[in-house]
């Protein structure tokens, strides 16, 4: 399964910007999906994920400014992020779970993508 995250960019606080995972597998469909960002110096951390069914769950750090949906019939998953602020700098991460549900824990999930810089700027 090949994972390509891209729409990362440098954007001013306040801002917004729409993160892209496009997933190769045929079993899209099937699989929860998760976004997960790092920044410097600091553990992994979970942001976003959704189920197959579309039950999703955000970290409470960006509720009600992020939203994570998905779109099957393109193999892609999205995390619009709203309101952005500088503390939210980091490499963003989405990665697949295949045939599994919505998790919250990075170890759960089996591949990863590449990661997009996400840059706010105050």
């Amino acid at each position: 399964v090949q994972l390509q995250a891209s729409g990362g960019g440098l954007v001013q606080a306040g801002g917004s910007l729409r993160l892209s995972c496009a997933a190769s597998a045929r079993t899209f469909s099937s699989d929860a999906m998760g976004w997960f960002r790092q920044a410097p110096g600091k553990e992994r951390e979970f942001v976003a994920t959704i189920s197959r069914t579309g039950g999703s769950e955000h970290a409470d750090s960006v509720k009600g400014r992020f939203t994570i949906s998905r779109d099957n019939a393109k193999n892609t998953v999205y995390l619009q992020m709203n309101s952005l602020k500088p503390e939210d700098t980091a490499v963003y991460y989405c990665a697949a779970r295949i045939w599994g549900t919505g998790s919250r824990k990075g170890s759960e999930y089996k591949f990863w993508g590449q990661g997009t810089q996400v840059t706010v700027s105050s």
